[in-house]
């Protein structure tokens, strides 16, 4: 029965892929090929520089590194065909493209939106981690941690891709986080110095992965019944396609920006999570290169400085007394517990203006020795995590507006030493994740083409489902928060069918709603059995 099946989605997606004839020119192949081999160079030319200006590593130090950033790229390789499937599903199945040419375009799209990201989400993943593991990312228990919601995270979205059932590799690498940092709780508990996830951050993420593909449906159904009446002479517009037949331009254009849209919305956002254990993982195993952004100039560090005193004062004048070892102490506590005690504010305040003098130390950020440059990014990220906790508590001292446009650009030149993405990086993910979205797509295409509603998707239907689902995830990237390219646009594909009174495939919509109920639980369980597990040999 399951091979009939398979056989009879192998004949749709086949008559689908020649729905618009477009010859590719016989030179498209070398030159495509010419533009991966020359972007692997430009990654390894770039890679060797940075480690260029860092003593040589040892040979296990080198496979450990190889090995981290190739599971990083597959998980993003993964993606790409597991996630990006659900862009390309209504182009084809409504004729705009042929298979081929919107995966390829696909793909383009992905990588700019991969090139063009922020890197707000990419941090906003990391905060989910447990501060421990982050400052100690070099030790044994950190790259266990990596290695396992990584590896994790590929077998569930694997298993569940050759099931055809389009899962979120977003919620996927939640999960994965999820179940380190409770397996570090579990194992470390009684002990101090020991934390598990970042809740206020988890419930932060859990409401947009929880609220996005219900905003889906909603919007997707409203943004329906306006085309319609908007439309109503437009008959064509919520009808199936004939046959192969493409659309009428107007609406194909349309559907095509809407497929656009989508890839380079799942780019730009889904893209930024590798970047985020990729950094973790450079971070780690070459502090020296890349704890912090070496790219600021010495204007930048000299603001810094100047800064950091002003923001100390700020906060609490009387704070030249508090030692760096005792500062650090309360504020990891803090960090760690989230408990609020008169010597919190004080001791931020000392890390704050000590920071800005060991770095003014240097002239340059090349010239900072390994043990200080991992030590200073260790401060730096407790103080700005810090700070979000006490700002969001209101547990910070009431200020004036010059006070706290002080302390706001002193936190934006703090993370500008620590928030960055080589470009390098970006080029890695975008290639993992545009190559991931031209293999292995048909699968997830057919369940959203086909099984969602009980009736053919319409041009309208199409066109409203990837509108509201690239202006979602847009939204989504421009607040840094993490959402599912998979279950945004399902579920506004789901909505526009229910609008359209199409009906819905309670047997798909079930398999779908239970891969999103038992993501969390099985990708939880499978990171942290597997993060206890490296833990045995590290």
């Amino acid at each position: 029965m399951t091979a009939q099946i398979n056989d009879s989605n192998q004949d749709t997606i086949d008559q689908k892929s020649s729905n618009v004839h477009v010859q590719l020119p016989k030179y498209f192949m070398p030159v495509f090929l010419a533009v991966i081999v020359g972007t692997l160079i430009y990654i390894g030319v770039q890679l060797s520089n940075d480690l260029a200006h860092v003593p040589a590593l040892h040979l296990y130090s080198v496979i450990l590194l190889g090995t981290a950033l190739f599971i990083a790229l597959a998980f993003e390789f993964v993606n790409g065909f597991h996630d990006t499937a659900n862009a390309v599903a209504t182009v084809i199945y409504t004729n705009a493209l042929s298979a081929p040419v919107a995966v390829m375009w696909a793909g383009f799209c992905n990588f700019i939106g991969v090139m063009v990201a922020s890197g707000a989400v990419a941090y906003g993943i990391i905060a989910l981690l447990p501060v421990e593991l982050i400052m100690n990312i070099g030790s044994g228990a950190g790259f266990a941690m990596v290695f396992a919601l990584l590896l994790a995270a590929i077998i569930w979205n694997l298993g569940t891709w050759f099931f055809g059932i389009p899962a979120s590799s977003s919620h996927t690498l939640i999960g994965s986080i999820i179940g380190v940092g409770l397996m570090n709780q579990l194992i470390h508990a009684g002990l101090s110095g020991t934390s598990g996830i970042d809740t206020d951050q988890m419930l932060k993420v859990g409401k947009a992965l929880l609220f996005s593909p219900l905003i889906g449906f909603a919007f997707a159904f409203l943004l329906f019944l306006l085309v319609k009446v908007i439309f109503k002479k437009q008959m064509d517009l919520f009808k199936p396609p004939v046959g192969n037949t493409p659309p009428p331009p107007l609406i194909r254009g349309i559907l095509i920006f809407t497929c656009t849209g989508v890839s380079f919305a799942h780019g730009s956002n889904d893209g930024q999570k590798g970047m985020g254990l990729i950094m973790l993982i450079l971070i780690g195993l070459v502090p020296l290169a890349y704890s912090l952004n070496k790219t600021l100039d010495q204007k930048h560090v000299q603001s810094f400085e100047q800064l950091s005193d002003q923001a100390a004062l700020v906060i609490y004048p009387q704070h030249k007394d508090i030692a760096d070892e005792q500062a650090r102490q309360v504020i990891t506590t803090y960090v760690q517990t989230k408990e609020i005690n008169p010597q919190v504010v004080p001791a931020l305040a000392s890390l704050t203006d000590h920071l800005g003098e060991r770095l003014g130390q240097y002239a340059d950020l090349n010239k900072i020795p390994e043990q200080d440059i991992t030590a200073l990014r260790n401060d730096m990220y407790l103080s700005t995590t810090a700070f979000k906790r006490l700002e969001k508590s209101q547990q910070l001292p009431e200020m004036s507006v010059e006070d706290q446009q002080v302390v706001q650009s002193y936190r934006k030149h703090l993370d500008a030493f620590l928030q960055y993405i080589p470009t390098w990086v970006k080029v890695a993910v975008a290639l993992a994740l545009g190559l991931g979205t031209m293999v292995g797509w048909k699968r997830i295409v057919v369940t959203v083409g086909e099984r969602i509603g009980k009736n053919h998707m319409t041009y309208g239907q199409g066109m409203s489902a990837e509108l509201v689902a690239m202006s979602t995830i847009a939204a989504a990237d421009g607040f840094g928060m993490p959402v599912s390219t998979t279950h945004v646009l399902n579920s506004a594909v789901a909505g526009t069918m229910v609008a359209n009174k199409s009906g819905l495939q309670t047997a798909t919509i079930k398999t779908i709603l239970s891969a999103w109920i038992l993501t969390l639980p099985a990708t939880v369980m499978l990171s942290g059995g597997l993060y206890w597990l490296f833990l045995q040999f590290v």
